[in-house]
């Protein structure tokens, strides 16, 4: 670990820059840690490409994030290379460095919190046909039901989400609310309508709703609006976080502390390192500051 032993190096790996959340997660729980943040800007979307160039791409960054940063922890913050290429990454880094994906965690919350043992997942389409969390879900016992909602990211990187923070309640409609944010609160009623007429169609009874990207936690007060009453929102970033803060008590023999100061910071893009910049803020909840273009090759 940088520093002294109680000092451990975190990285956080994203095809683009909705890991952000994951990070802000991280920052939260386990702030007294020093992170390095990459986005493979230059090849998104994993969704349209082969599981072996996924995993080839993902193993890249990862490595980056090892021999450059040195990281003593790895974070998939992308649900796409967590369901396609976890065993890739850590075949090719180091034994001695803990990998944790975003999906594994997500499912075990959802165990814990669901009541009838029924569970819902939203996500990309790419995701959502890989089955990673019905796959997931059904080792903790749960059924599952998947939907692909593929307006929702861009409708998050348009900007098309409530104003407030991530942990705030969205303010009632009024006259002069955004336009754009009941767009969105629409496009989100039709796909959580939609999932639950399917629920019902095979005889489910869920109560638990899984936001299966790290898009999704910008949209967590509208979704709490549109849901029944009771519904418990499973956010994977959180999960993630939380199963990080596991390894940390596990390798330092304590909880993590608070930090004096900010956390030391540093991002990476492989490509559209202004969008990342302008964009970045929207995700973490902070300004991301410089982020350094760097070229992982072909």
């Amino acid at each position: 670990m940088t520093e002294s032993s109680s000092v451990p190096t975190i990285g956080v790996f994203d095809s683009g820059f909705g890991g952000l959340t994951v990070l802000r997660a991280l920052i939260a729980l386990a702030p007294q840690a020093h992170y390095s943040f990459i986005g493979d800007t230059a090849r998104l979307p994993y969704g349209s490409k082969s599981r072996r160039t996924i995993a080839r791409y993902a193993a890249q960054s990862a490595r980056f994030l090892v021999e450059e940063e040195g990281a003593d922890y790895l974070v998939i913050a992308c649900n796409t290379a967590s369901a396609l290429a976890l065993e890739d990454i850590r075949a090719a880094v180091p034994s001695s460095v803990s990998v944790i994906g975003v999906i594994e965690p997500g499912a075990q919350a959802a165990r814990r919190a669901s009541k009838t043992g029924d569970v819902l997942v939203i996500a990309t389409d790419a995701t959502v046909h890989s089955h990673a969390y019905a796959a997931a879900c059904r080792t903790q016992g749960l059924r599952t039901l998947e939907k692909a909602c593929p307006l929702l990211v861009p409708l998050v990187e348009e900007g098309w989400v409530t104003p407030s923070t991530l942990n705030e309640p969205l303010a009632p409609q009024t006259a002069s609310a955004p336009p754009q944010l009941a767009v969105t609160a629409e496009v989100v009623r039709i796909y959580l309508e939609e999932l639950s007429t399917e629920a019902a169609a095979e005889g489910l009874n869920p109560d638990t709703l899984v936001l299966g990207c790290t898009h999704y936690p910008l949209l967590k007060p509208i979704i709490e609006r549109v849901l029944p009453a009771g519904t418990k929102i499973i956010d994977s970033a959180q999960s993630t976080a939380s199963e990080l803060v596991m390894y940390l008590c596990r390798d330092l023999g304590a909880p993590p502390k608070p930090a004096p100061t900010d956390p030391i910071l540093r991002f990476f893009a492989t490509d559209s390192v202004e969008k990342f910049e302008r964009l970045g803020s929207r995700f973490l909840g902070r300004p991301v500051g410089n982020v350094q273009l760097v070229d992982l090759g072909g």
